[in-house]
């Protein structure tokens, strides 16, 4: 069986499934349905690549490639531009954004 990476917090893997499975629907290769069948197993089948259940030592590296390529790249693109705009909310939120010094004691102050 493939081994999923452990994730650092495991709260989060019903969002990030569900992110994964929003994303593919977007890009037709999965059903946004409610589905139990392993999303790679749904996206390598749309592709027509043999992927099941166990060890898919047979899969060429190009086959693997084509379902993590599908799959990675758009997942990365949502992070990065979710990432962005998070970014962007907290600076919007700095009292410097805001024309205001920031308190006594606020690591990066000059007069420290």
């Amino acid at each position: 069986m493939p081994r999923r990476r452990r994730i650092l917090v495991p709260e989060a893997r019903p969002a990030l499934d569900r992110l994964k499975r929003d994303l593919m629907g977007e890009e037709g290769l999965a059903s946004n349905q409610g589905s139990d069948q392993p999303l790679e197993e749904e996206v390598a089948g749309q592709l027509g690549i043999p992927l099941g259940k166990g060890d898919d030592g047979e899969l060429t590296t190009r086959q693997a490639g084509k379902v993590g390529g599908a799959m990675g790249g758009p997942l990365v693109r949502k992070l990065i531009e979710m990432a962005q705009q998070q970014l962007v909310e907290t600076v919007q939120d700095m009292p410097e954004a805001n024309g205001k010094s920031p308190p006594p004691g606020t690591p990066g102050r000059s007069d420290l």
